[in-house]
């Protein structure tokens, strides 16, 4: 991959034309000011394998018709996600087996439940069950040469509201390139001479485009403008399509893209702020912010004090473009950052300030003396306080008085809306962003604005039933929550009893007033941790490692098929393995299985160390001991219910916790 960064149009065409043709693939990144542009090149044939980069979709099936097309209903507890021209495969289903082994069919979405799939006449009756599992095909992109793309140029629309300026720039940045090559400089700030020349020039290139005369102008105006937010956004889209180039993961820019972020130019009193006079150079690093906002905005940003909360990634990005915008540079300036964190290994890969020695360090002391690096005229003040109520003494009203805005760099819901509360409160701008994979939101908080962050949320996450977690998941989020509530249980919850019991004189008490089962509960869970199963040395621990093996992977699952038979029907005369209860397999337990021996090995060693026991990872050790020990064959308890539903949980429950409430207790 070539990547070419401040280059001139000859040198571009020259560039473009050797990488097309010798099977290279070519970036071009260029910012003038609040503008910028790109522009990739992946040759005649790229091969993308994972248009979007996420987990393919799932849904279950609960009717499946026979028709041309055929038409797919799915469970109506979630909407199943596709896309038109999505492909999937089906696995599970029985009736229509046939489409347990086709190939990937594309799909028409028909609803939030239904999609239509290819002809289906010619199969069995569907029955019940199966899962559609959507299927990342390879996809096939031509990109032209940079000669022909800036004749017959393609765009990727990033703003909608500004759907019909990409053009305007394709032709105008053509018009500057062409100045510049005439007259052997780039335009002058706000030389009213020189933005006509520039925009005569565009005219003569694009002969009955319709340009925005003013769009024009301010880019021959701003084109000795360099602003670091513009370079860093524009840089890390030219990162990212590299990445893409090599990978053959995510869907490319195809192939042109303009950005401007003219609204960040004033509204009122432009003419006044924005003259030639103001936007000259003066010999200072701040010559390319000057350009584009003249110099008083410039005096202006060296007095700001702001407070920057959080030394994280985004903390990172924002302190590094305040010390190369002059924000809080001046004597009467500052910047306050604050992090409780220590740096980890694992932040330097996108923690940019952090370098390998200053692990172990706090976040925001190392993040406040890079920026002052960057630019020793910075007044930053690294603080260690994490905000909240009980720092309301040291961050008080004289603090938040004295700010001129807050920049939130946060990885926690409840830290933002602690922040959004005081800057409410105290009448301050907000900037809120965060991060997730490749995804990003910022959002501006200005007083009597713009609305809150608080003043919209997300809808809570759907709550997974009890029952369906224990006997009947479906789905790979329901096995995530299954397994950190099955180790809570095994090593955090009954050890913390165990310590409480054994230095708390009134745990017992306490335990006792409880609602519910509860005491029994944990009484029984306390007994069993200090006597029946506590461990005498580590073949104890690889015994006990063994059986719950067993326990949970077979005879659970064989005492839940003993209940309810894979034939079984309920009264209504359906099938009760159907829908989203997917009938399990109980396994079998092998030593020689690599997974089976890192359960107990892992197990092995938490039950131990719970206990002070030495624990070992010798797996061949391990093995010759799972050989000793002896499990029961399963049988089968009669009379144990099994609750199908929350509501049939809910009910025995009630049931149990009256008898078991205490006089005087919460649950009488």
């Amino acid at each position: 991959v070539v990547v070419l960064t401040n280059s001139p149009l000859e040198e571009q065409l020259w560039v473009g034309d050797f990488c097309h043709s010798n099977g290279i693939k070519l970036v071009v990144a260029d910012t003038r000011g609040l503008f910028g542009q790109l522009f990739c090149d992946f040759g005649e044939d790229l091969v993308v394998t994972d248009a979007n980069g996420e987990q393919p979709l799932s849904a279950m099936v609960s009717m499946i018709t026979k028709g041309c097309p055929g038409e797919v209903t799915c469970l109506d507890d979630a909407r199943h996600g596709f896309e038109s021209g999505d492909f999937v495969s089906f696995s599970e289903v029985q009736g229509m087996e046939e489409l347990n082994s086709c190939a990937p069919l594309q799909i028409t979405v028909l609803g939030p439940y239904t999609f239509s799939i290819g002809d289906t006449s010619g199969y069995g009756d569907y029955l019940r069950g199966g899962i559609v599992t959507q299927v990342k095909m390879p996809k096939h992109i031509q990109f032209r040469r940079l000669r022909e793309a800036l004749l017959e140029p393609e765009f990727l629309i990033t703003d909608y509201g500004k759907a019909q300026r990409a053009p305007v720039l394709h032709w105008a940045w053509q018009g500057l390139h062409r100045f510049i090559q005439q007259h052997g400089r780039e335009p002058r700030p706000r030389h009213p001479g020189d933005a006509a020349e520039v925009l005569a020039l565009t005219r003569e290139l694009a002969p009955g485009v319709e340009l925005e005369e003013e769009v024009v102008k301010e880019l021959a105006w701003q084109s000795t403008g360099h602003l670091a937010p513009t370079n860093a956004f524009i840089g890390g889209l030219a990162a990212q399509e590299v990445m893409k180039a090599v990978s053959g993961k995510f869907t490319p820019i195809t192939q042109w893209l303009y950005f401007d972020a003219l609204e960040c130019l004033p509204e009122e009193g432009k003419e006044a702020l924005l003259t030639e006079e103001q936007c000259r150079p003066r010999n200072s690093r701040y010559d390319g912010q000057v350009a584009v906002f003249g110099a008083q905005l410039q005096e202006k940003l060296g007095r700001q004090k702001y407070f920057v909360v959080g030394a994280g990634a985004i903390g990172c990005e924002l302190l590094k473009n305040f010390a190369m915008l002059g924000l809080g540079c001046a004597p009467e300036g500052s910047v306050t950052v604050t992090d409780m964190d220590t740096i980890e290994k694992s932040n330097l890969n996108r923690q940019f300030l952090f370098r390998p020695w200053d692990v172990t360090k706090l976040k925001a002391e190392r993040a406040a003396a890079a920026a002052r690096a960057m630019n020793p005229a910075l007044q930053v003040l690294s603080r260690a306080e994490r905000v909240g109520p009980e720092s309301e003494r040291l961050y008080d009203d004289d603090f938040f008085e004295a700010l001129d805005g807050v920049a939130n760099a946060l990885d926690n819901v409840d830290a933002r809306l602690y922040m959004d509360r005081r800057c409410v409160y105290y009448r301050k701008p907000l900037l809120e962003s965060g991060t997730l994979g490749t995804k990003g939101n910022v959002q501006v908080v200005i007083p009597f604005l713009s609305e809150a962050y608080s003043s919209s949320q997300d809808p809570p996450e759907k709550a997974i039933p009890i029952c369906t977690l224990k006997n009947f998941p479906n789905a790979i989020e329901h096995t995530l929550q299954w397994a950190r509530d099955e180790f809570e249980g095994l090593f955090k919850q009954p050890a913390e009893n165990v310590n409480q019991y054994l230095t708390d004189p009134r745990f017992l008490e306490r335990t006792l007033r409880l609602a519910g089962t509860q005491p029994l509960e944990v009484l029984e869970a306390v007994q069993r941790s200090l006597a029946a199963e506590r461990p005498r040395g580590w073949h104890d621990c690889v015994a006990w490692a063994c059986r719950h093996w067993h326990r949970q992977y077979s005879n659970n699952i064989r005492q839940l098929l003993h209940n309810f038979p894979p034939g079984q029907k309920t009264s209504s005369g359906t099938y009760f393995w159907s829908g989203p209860k997917r009938c399990p397999h109980p396994l079998v337990f092998d030593p020689d299985n690599p997974l089976h021996l890192d359960y107990v090995v892992a197990a092995a060693n938490l039950y131990a160390q719970s206990y002070g026991i030495a624990g070992s990872r010798d797996r061949a050790a391990v093995a010759q001991l799972l050989r000793q020990v002896r499990v029961p064959s399963f049988t089968p308890r009669p009379g144990v219910r099994i609750h199908t539903s929350d509501q049939e949980l809910q009910s025995a429950t009630a049931t149990l916790g009256t008898a078991w409430a205490l006089p005087g207790a919460p649950g009488r």
